[in-house]
């Protein structure tokens, strides 16, 4: 079910006119940075995204701009954990496994999650409650597991549902922001 899913999302994605991809995204990128929890968040997570995702490049550019930390994941294969590291300059960055860009160890700084104040989370397929697919590796749901801070998600309209299949360790976001609207999940 959420293969079958995250591919019928793919596939709405892929049919989207790119003239409107720009015009949507700027409409959540101006929802997220007027929320309290971006505008009193001294340090932001998020990943470099790549592909069909949601653009964060103006998400990162726009932390940078307003003196925020910023802070990108390293994701561990054989341990499926993830870290946030400082993000300041792309010649901090490397191509691993699945073409991802991630931080180079050697020359970022961990970042301790009870410093992340809002966490920017991927994903393909979402519903209401805000619960999500992801791209398959169950990283995000382990940090959020442990995380306390605030998150929130970026997504079109097409990629929102009633439900998603979810299971026991699976965890929601706080907020939705689509083209058209913001969704609180919980507080």
């Amino acid at each position: 079910m959420k293969s079958q899913l995250r591919k019928q999302t793919m596939a709405a994605l892929s049919a989207l006119p790119n003239e409107d991809l720009l015009q949507k995204t700027e409409r959540m990128y101006k929802d997220l940075f007027s929320l309290p929890d971006w505008q009193n968040a001294s340090t932001i997570a998020v990943t470099i995204s790549r592909g069909l995702e949601i653009p964060t490049r103006p998400v990162i550019e726009q932390a940078w701009e307003e003196g925020k930390q910023v802070c990108i994941p390293k994701c561990h294969p054989d341990t499926k954990k993830m870290q946030f590291r400082a993000y300041q300059t792309d010649d901090q960055l490397e191509t691993v496994y699945a073409g991802l860009l991630e931080p180079i160890i050697e020359k970022t700084k961990e970042v301790n999650p009870s410093q992340i104040d809002l966490v920017v989370v991927p994903g393909v397929c979402f519903d209401v409650n805000g619960f999500r697919i992801g791209f398959g590796g169950g990283y995000y749901d382990r940090f959020l597991s442990k995380y306390e801070g605030k998150s929130v998600s970026l997504l079109f309209e097409c990629q929102l549902f009633a439900h998603v299949p979810r299971l026991p360790h699976d965890m929601p976001v706080h907020k939705l922001i689509t083209e058209d609207r913001i969704i609180s999940c919980y507080s």
